[in-house]
Parts: structure tokens; sequence; C-alpha cells
């Protein structure tokens, strides 16, 4: 939601040069995932790792969200060391790993044993989200 009203109000944001990797999952893509858990037989007692299979850094989710939201991402190109090292004099350490960090998870045990590909792409669920944002979340 942060990044969203960052990117709504056209603030430059210096996350322009982040090549991290993160790996997120879109709501319709989980609930995909549980049905087909649900009714496959080779997932009891299972355990799986859902995404949506394309991760991202934390600059293309800018930007995919700026798309979303009709705005174009202004992003400068600040060097992931800078952004950290400022962070941490700020005391805002952890904020600055989580935006500059990867965290991914590796799908592909799901997508094997369950045959399963999300079905929701980055760009749909990008949409979906800025129209919520902009219905419900903007004038918070």
């Amino acid at each position: 939601r942060s990044m969203m009203r960052w990117l709504d109000k056209g603030l430059p944001l210096p996350l322009g040069a982040i090549d991290n990797r993160r790996s997120l999952v879109a709501v319709g893509n989980l609930a995909d995932l549980v049905v087909v858990c649900v009714d496959h037989p080779a997932a009891a007692g299972q355990t799986f790792l859902v995404s949506d299979g394309d991760d991202l850094s934390t600059t293309r989710l800018l930007r995919e969200m700026g798309r979303a939201l009709g705005k174009p991402a202004r992003l400068l190109p600040v060097p992931a060391v800078l952004l950290k090292g400022a962070a941490a004099l700020l005391g805002k350490k952890a904020f600055s790993q989580r935006l500059c960090s990867s965290l991914q998870v590796d799908i592909s045990k799901t997508c094997t044993m369950l045959d399963w590909h999300p079905p929701v792409s980055i760009e749909h669920a990008m949409q979906d989200t800025a129209r919520y944002y902009l219905e419900h979340d903007k004038h918070d």
C-alpha cells in the first residue's frame, strides 16, 4: 500500500537500481492452488510453496505498479549499498532489507506434482491491486 501511495503521488523514489528478486503471490493464484490441493490426490500430506512464478525486482515491481495506476514510476538509480547505508544511519535497516534483498521460493515441486501453473499474471494482479487501491485505500 505504501508503494502504491508513493507512485500515486508521483514521488521520485531512489529505487531504480535495485537488482533483487522477490516471489509474490496474487490472491487469485493462492486460491487456485488451494482448490487444486483439495482435489488432487498427490497433494495429500504434502507441503507446497506458491508464488506467481515470475520473481520481480523492487524496481520492476514499482514499474508494474505504476503502469497499473497509469502513472510513471519516477525511479532514481541509487545503488543499493547507498540505500542500505543511509537506512542504517536512520535506524531503518530492516526496511531497507525488505526493499533491497531477495526472497524467492521455488515452486517447481508444486508445478510438477500438481501440474499447476499460476493462472493470474503479474500484470493482471497489479491491475486488480491498483483498482482496489483507487477504490478503497487512496483516501485513507
